[in-house]
């Protein structure tokens, strides 16, 4: 294995929410013949490039998730493919990319709008067959260089038995070192009974589980909010009151949540607001938890932030060891190549110690990296 391949100094700086740009055959040429015509496709419009996709209305450009690096007014939605930086898609020439921004190591997310037309599509064969194309390709693309690359692999959510066949088939593949849920395995924004199987699983595994900014059923659309992405932590509570009060972090004690591009000034407010609660209604409701709600946000999740100098300042409040770095490159939110920059300005007075954890020890845990001896 090439040395640029292994972070000859050890991880100092790993991203715990980084993108890929899926490429333009993914999926027309790994699913079954049978389902081709259906297949996700990228076509040229006279604005720029763009994704195709049944059941989804509008063409799904993809200029603000392959912008990063780019003046402002150069940021902008429509794309041709070749204008982006190859890294998206060449893990290759990724490394040369993360080399220049100083980050030795990224969990690798899909990119949300595709991720999210897959996960919602309704045809259980079609669904599993999409999801089987795309973990195959990521696949294919850690195993590059697994030191430096932990893939997500994504869980069908067409019953727990399509998706333990695919954690199944994929495990133990260089590189993938976790799994990602759009909604639960049964197929819905509740979970059931049916998904323990699956919990179960990835708790043995010792594997995450990993929600990017939101669970949905829903396709995705054309960006037609002022400001889309400034609200990223909506979703996120309600996972948490689902998991909690439906008894799955009591059953699955040692089961780790990492929740992405959520931020976490947020987290002390909503876990003093459910404790607050908790603590009124107990005594008649009868709960059946082991602890108030916040013994288990401290015990199982993490979460993911981008710039967030409030969660910084509250880190003790939060937990040191549930905060994780990330630069969601290649996206618009990315300071690259200029990431330390912002991490210096932003951890100013943090000691050395609990920098360390955000910036890449709380990654190194979770995701399993190992530093060279």
């Amino acid at each position: 294995m090439s040395d640029r391949n292994i972070p000859q100094h050890g991880y100092r700086l790993i991203s715990a929410d980084s993108h890929v740009n899926e490429p333009p055959d993914l999926w027309t040429k790994r699913v079954p013949m049978r389902l081709r015509d259906r297949a996700p496709r990228i076509e040229r419009f006279d604005e720029g490039d763009a994704w195709v996709i049944e059941g989804v209305s509008d063409p799904i450009n993809f200029g603000m998730n392959a912008c990063a690096g780019l003046e402002p007014e150069e940021m902008r939605g429509w794309m041709r493919f070749e204008e982006m930086r190859r890294g998206g898609h060449d893990p290759s020439v990724r490394i040369d990319e993360m080399l220049r921004d100083g980050v030795d190591a990224e969990v690798l997310y899909p990119t949300p709008r595709l991720g999210n037309a897959i996960v919602a599509n309704p045809d259980p064969e079609y669904h599993v067959a999409m999801i089987a194309a795309y973990n195959d390709w990521l696949s294919e693309y850690v195993e590059y260089a697994p030191a430096r690359f932990a893939g997500l692999a994504i869980v069908p959510n067409r019953g727990a038995e399509a998706a333990i066949a695919e954690i199944r088939r994929v495990e133990g593949r260089p590189g993938i070192r976790g799994f990602m849920m759009g909604c639960y395995p049964n197929g819905s924004l509740h979970p059931t009974e049916e998904d323990d199987a699956v919990f179960g699983l990835l708790e043995e595994m010792g594997s995450t589980l990993n929600i990017h900014v939101a669970m949905t059923q829903s396709m995705p659309s054309a960006h037609k909010a002022k400001l889309p992405g400034w609200g990223r932590l909506f979703d996120v509570p309600t996972r948490m009151l689902q998991l909690i009060f439906s008894g799955v972090l009591d059953r699955f004690p040692k089961l780790q949540i990492a929740v992405a591009e959520v931020d976490c000034g947020w987290v002390p407010y909503v876990k003093e607001q459910m404790d607050n609660n908790y603590h009124r209604l107990e005594p008649n409701s009868r709960f059946g938890l082991s602890m108030p709600p916040s013994g288990y946000i401290e015990r199982h999740f993490h979460f993911g932030y981008i710039t967030d100098t409030l969660g910084i300042d509250l880190r003790h409040r939060i937990g040191v060891d549930r905060i994780l770095w990330s630069s969601d490159y290649p996206h618009i939110s990315a300071d690259w190549p200029n990431s330390w920059r912002t991490i210096d300005a932003s951890m100013s007075g943090v000691p050395r110690a609990e920098r360390d954890l955000i910036l890449a020890g709380n990654a190194k845990r979770l995701y399993g990296f190992v530093d060279p001896t």
